[in-house]
C-alpha cells in the first residue's frame, strides 16, 4: 500500500491553531475524505514542544494510504480532489509551501497498533540523503544500519521508516527521501529521548553518515483519524 505524507503550513495571517482546526474539522471531513481512492486517512497536528524547532516549517501533516500508484493517479484526477480538496486549499494553507511524499512503509519496531483513541504522540523526522549517495545505497544503509540505532532510544514504543520508492525519482529529485515516525507516550518522553545519550552519541552521529543534517526536520505530532484506522 502506498503511504502518502502531505506537510502543510498556514496561509499568511492564519494562526497555527486555526489552521489545525480547519484542517481536521473542515477540510479533511468535507473535502479530502470524499476522494474515493483513499483507503485510510489521518491528520497529524504539530505540538509546540521544546523538541520541535521554532519557528516551525510545517504545522501539520496528512497521512493518506492508497492501494498503489494507479490509485494515486486516479485520486489526483478525481473531481473530488480537483474541484473539492484542491479548490479549498487557499482557504487555509500556504499551498506554495506544501510538500507531498509518496512512500512505502518499513516497520523497524512493531508496537501498539493504530487506534482512534491512542494517547501516544509521534516524532516525525523528514530526512534527505547525503548528496553523494545514490537512492538505492541510501535506502539500504538507512534501513539496515542507521534506523536500527534508534531502537535504543528510551521510551520508544514503535518505529517506522517510510521511504520514497525509486520510481518517483524518474521525473525529478524529491524534496526529501523519507519520513521516520517514532511513537512515544507523550511529548515529555520525546524530549527525554532526544536529550538522551542514545540519541546524541549514537543516533545523531550514525545518521549523519547517510542523512544530510542541514535538511533534517523534526516535529512532534498528535494524530487525528479521519478514515480508519481500518481501511474502508
Amino acid at each position: 500500500m502506498l503511504h502518502q505524507f502531505i506537510f502543510a503550513a498556514p496561509k499568511p495571517g492564519m494562526s497555527a491553531q486555526d489552521f489545525q482546526d480547519y484542517w481536521v474539522n473542515k477540510h479533511a471531513v468535507t473535502y479530502a475524505a470524499k476522494i474515493p481512492q483513499i483507503r485510510r486517512y489521518s491528520v497529524d497536528t504539530r505540538l509546540p514542544v521544546g523538541a520541535a524547532p521554532e519557528p516551525a516549517l510545517f504545522e501539520g501533516c496528512a497521512e493518506i494510504w492508497l492501494d498503489d500508484a494507479d490509485a494515486l493517479i486516479a485520486a489526483m484526477e478525481s473531481p473530488e480532489l480537483q474541484k473539492g480538496a484542491r479548490a479549498d486549499e487557499p482557504n487555509w494553507a500556504a499551498f506554495w509551501m506544501t510538500i507531498a511524499l509518496n512512500t512505502e512503509t518499513h516497520a523497524v519496531l512493531a508496537g501498539p497498533p493504530d487506534s482512534r483513541d491512542s494517547p501516544l504522540v509521534k516524532l516525525m523526522m523528514l530526512v534527505k540523503r547525503q548528496g553523494a549517495l545514490e537512492v538505492a545505497d541510501f535506502q539500504r544503509r538507512f534501513l539496515d544500519e542507521a534506523a536500527p540505532k534508534a531502537l535504543d532510544l528510551p521510551g520508544l514504543r514503535r518505529l517506522e521508516v517510510n521511504l520514497v520508492p525509486e520510481m518517483f525519482y524518474d521525473v525529478a529529485e524529491t524534496p526529501f527521501d523519507g519520513v521516520v515516525v517514532a511513537w512515544f507516550d507523550d511529548a515529555a518522553a520525546v524530549e527525554a529521548a532526544l536529550a538522551s545519550p542514545a540519541f546524541t552519541d549514537q543516533v545523531q552521529p550514525d545518521w549523519a553518515t547517510v542523512v544530510n543534517p542541514k535538511y533534517l526536520r523534526r516535529m512532534v505530532m498528535r494524530e487525528h483519524w479521519i478514515i480508519g484506522p481500518e481501511p474502508r
